[in-house]
């Protein structure tokens, strides 16, 4: 099982629930952050009961249910002080047009209302309701008194409702609001930077049906550009084909599919950027001449010629070019790991490189879990055991950074 790397482990988080039909999907979130670690108080207004029981969320959280005004807690503590006391965020989801109104104007008229007035703690409201109501005169100034107030709010999603419309109104994934939670807690320590990350595997073309591609999943290169995101940098994110859906909405994914391709694309955002990090795995070859049709199989041959030349090498010409810019790479062997992979790194003026051996069972291509040695200019290497791709991510992470600190201390 992925042991999950989160930065909602040991946190107090309560979840608010109102009265709208996309309640029901909560009960997804309460249990997803209760998988990461969180331990979760669910507040339910009166409305959001007519949808989902409080027996729900108590039987997922493990904690009591609170929906009555004058609930005491800890003896005579009253219910929305106690709680407020503890937590360290709270999310409003789903966020109705009623509860945004009654926040955005200072009503408290229920535990819930009454608790977001005690509160000092982030608190990110959730909205979901229809496209009319949400794109509303009332609702939209009311959002926009949440934000002057300094609340975090989500933009919903756009699809089919459940009033049988389609537009902007549906409640955003419930991964899209982990992230989001996850965004609130984490440090923003590379605010400032841009972040050029490539990531998954190249594919060269044989004929219109073949190619000649690699094992690559992208999973590792994703979770570099979502938690340099998270921690605060601008992210540009170039990938070949990958089956992964894209790390966050905010960052801007490029799609290449050949070496060729994905080189243009480099070439051209590099320069805006201060760190590069190649995770992608680039096919080193190519047919020297593809073929427009099918080739076909013929019954008398039992063997077919491909005549391969070399693609170019992205990352060493990058070596030659990057100026201060920070250049990180990656070496997937089988053998000889940290030798070969420094060898790598001097060959291609990195700045550091990532091995790790892609022959050990459960980590590497396609893997959730990673297990690598990070080596700098100096020939340090230092072993990461086996950790998520995200954690191996904020790891590397922080050695980027610590190069960005001690550059910024000699200029």
């Amino acid at each position: 099982m992925e042991r999950q790397f989160s930065n909602l482990k040991g946190k107090e988080i309560i979840v608010g629930i109102t009265g709208g039909i996309a309640a029901y999907k909560t009960a997804e979130l309460v249990r997803e952050l209760s998988k990461r670690g969180a331990n979760v108080h669910v507040v339910m207004t009166k409305n959001a009961m007519e949808f989902v029981t409080p027996l729900t969320f108590q039987t997922i959280s493990g904690n009591p249910v609170v929906h009555q005004m004058f609930e005491l807690f800890y003896g005579s503590k009253i219910g929305y002080i106690a709680l407020s006391d503890i937590a360290d965020q709270m999310v409003i989801v789903p966020a109705t047009a009623n509860i945004i109104g009654k926040i955005a104007n200072g009503i408290a008229d229920d535990f819930l209302t009454t608790m977001v007035m005690a509160i000092t703690v982030p608190i990110l409201f959730v909205p979901s309701m229809n496209t009319k109501m949400w794109e509303s005169k009332a609702v939209q100034c009311n959002i926009e008194k949440l934000r002057e107030m300094g609340f975090e709010i989500m933009e919903p999603g756009t699809g089919d409702l459940a009033c049988g419309t389609q537009g902007k109104g549906r409640l955003p994934t419930i991964e899209e609001i982990l992230e989001k939670m996850e965004d609130i807690f984490t440090r923003k320590d590379l605010k400032g930077e841009k972040i050029l990350v490539t990531a998954g595997p190249t594919m060269e073309f044989i004929d219109p049906i073949r190619c000649i591609t690699n094992r690559a999943s992208g999973k590792m290169g994703y979770a570099i550009a979502k938690i340099a995101r998270r921690r605060g940098a601008e992210v540009v994110l170039i990938t070949g084909k990958t089956y992964l859906e894209p790390p966050r909405n905010d960052i801007k994914v490029i799609e290449v599919i050949t070496a060729n391709e994905m080189r243009e694309a480099v070439l051209e955002h590099y320069k805006d950027c201060s760190i590069i990090i190649k995770t992608a795995a680039v096919a080193d070859f190519r047919c020297r001449t593809e073929n427009c049709q099918k080739i076909k199989k013929e019954d008398n041959e039992e063997t077919i010629i491909l005549e391969l030349e070399k693609n170019p090498d992205i990352i060493a010409e990058l070596g030659r070019i990057k100026e201060n810019r920070i250049l990180v790479g990656f070496a997937a062997e089988t053998e000889n790991i940290v030798e070969y992979a420094y060898d790598k790194l001097k060959r291609k003026n990195l700045d550091l490189i990532i091995a790790n051996d892609v022959s050990k069972p459960g980590i590497g291509f396609g893997s959730e879990m990673n297990e690598v040695t990070i080596i700098d200019k100096t020939g340090y290497a230092r072993h990461i055991p086996q950790k998520s791709k995200d954690e191996i991510a904020d790891i590397i992470l922080d050695s980027v950074k610590r190069i960005l600190r001690k550059r910024k201390k000699t200029f």
